[in-house]
């Protein structure tokens, strides 16, 4: 089974930035829309952004609460989610998946075990 990997998560101040990675080893992710997701404890999965592959314009979606902080990017086999200007409430497990855009829950495939990002003073 596909199982992409997340990596780049940490522990940062708030204000400060983090870099996550998404890649998926043997294959690459060049065609394949990929979402990322975040789930902070006592809280349900959501997702935050998405991109699809360059074939289909390379759409990107954003959820409300990480717009013009978070910007989601792919260079060649790999996907990106620069986080800037993070908050407390960014703290939560990430995760990035394989499925289709715009990245809705029960549209997505495979699953990475997800890479945690602590935001604390």
């Amino acid at each position: 089974q596909l199982q992409p990997v997340e990596s780049g998560g940490g522990s940062v101040q708030p204000g400060g930035s983090l870099r996550l990675s998404c890649a998926l080893p043997g294959y690459g992710l060049e065609y394949d829309d990929i979402g990322w997701f975040r789930q902070a404890p006592g809280k349900e999965r959501e997702s935050i952004s998405c991109i699809s592959t360059a074939g289909t314009g390379g759409m990107k979606f954003y959820t409300d609460s990480v717009k013009a902080r978070f910007t989601i990017s792919r260079e060649k086999d790999l996907v990106y989610l620069q986080m800037n200007s993070l908050k407390l409430e960014d703290t939560a497990v990430y995760y990035c998946a394989i499925g289709q855009y715009p990245c809705n829950l029960d549209a997505m495939f495979y699953w990475g075990k997800g890479t945690q990002v602590t935001v604390s003073s």
